[in-house]
């Protein structure tokens, strides 16, 4: 299963804001909705093509009230979630999975929230320290070229 995680403007409260509207309240009637971060709205799919098929569906609110789409597929990695601009890619053929693991953004977890990205870049194995502020724990998140350098 592909999972999604949407990550809200610090300003809204997501759930309320897609559930509240009658368009995305549909796209979204078959999935079961949790919060895995604070302010998050994450569900499973059941392929990297849907996920990336029910973002597009949702790209309304998207722009609206989400911060960052996020996808986990399981045939990629595991743990490293995949930024929407490169999931779309990997399913269009337009990047190879294999090489989608140079340019990441890493949230620091905080509290169950998603804090402070930090963009780098992997040189070998390991991955640098998250160093913006204390944190819990990190999420990794692999990122396109063009997201990397914006």
């Amino acid at each position: 299963m592909t999972r999604l995680c949407l990550v809200g403007e610090p300003d809204v409260e997501l759930r309320y804001e897609l559930v509240s509207r009658e368009t995305s309240r549909e796209a979204l009637s078959t999935y079961d909705l949790r919060e895995q971060y604070v302010n998050t709205v994450a569900l499973e799919t059941v392929s990297l093509g849907a996920a990336v098929a029910l973002l597009n569906d949702l790209n309304w609110y998207l722009v609206r009230f989400v911060r960052d789409a996020l996808v986990l597929e399981p045939s990629i990695s595991d743990e490293e979630w995949l930024s929407r601009s490169l999931a779309t890619a990997i399913r269009d053929d337009e990047i190879d999975a294999d090489e989608s693991d140079r340019f990441l953004k890493i949230y620091g977890i905080d509290d169950d929230e998603l804090v402070e990205p930090m963009f780098v870049a992997r040189t070998g194995r390991d991955l640098p320290e998250y160093d913006l502020r204390d944190v819990e724990g990190t999420l990794v998140v692999r990122v396109t070229e063009a997201e990397f350098g914006a």
